[in-house]
Order: C-alpha cells, then sequence, then structure tokens
C-alpha cells in the first residue's frame, strides 16, 4: 500500500458517511464520503468494511451529471 492509499485508508475510516438520498428500499443504498482535496468516497451500505472507490473534483461531478441524466 502506497502513502496516499494509507492517508486515504485512515481519512475514510474517521469520515463522516451518508446514506444517498436516492437509495432504494434498503437493498440498493451507497454511501458517500466528503474527503480533503474535494475528493469523494463512495461505498456500499451493506458493507460497510468492504472496500470503497475515490474520485477526484471533477470525475463526482460527471458521476452526479451521468446520475441525474444531464
Amino acid at each position: 500500500m502506497n502513502q496516499l492509499q494509507r492517508e486515504l485508508t485512515r481519512e475514510m475510516s474517521g469520515a463522516a458517511w451518508r446514506t444517498s438520498s436516492h437509495s432504494g428500499s434498503g437493498d440498493q443504498c451507497v454511501e458517500v464520503a466528503s474527503l480533503t482535496g474535494a475528493r469523494h468516497a463512495v461505498r456500499d451500505s451493506k458493507d460497510r468494511r468492504g472496500p470503497a472507490f475515490v474520485l477526484t473534483a471533477d470525475a463526482w461531478h460527471d458521476l452526479l451529471d451521468v446520475a441525474r441524466g444531464s
């Protein structure tokens, strides 16, 4: 694990995760956490110890645009 991965892992463990307002009935939920550097982490709410992925600010905005159908 490189230095950036260690820093992100540490930051995500203390992050304020929130459930998406667009999550379904409990079986389709994702959680998002804002990180330093305008990054965002996304994970499956059913597997909080599982993997998460980190998006840059530009990638986050692109994801939101796609999700909104723009």
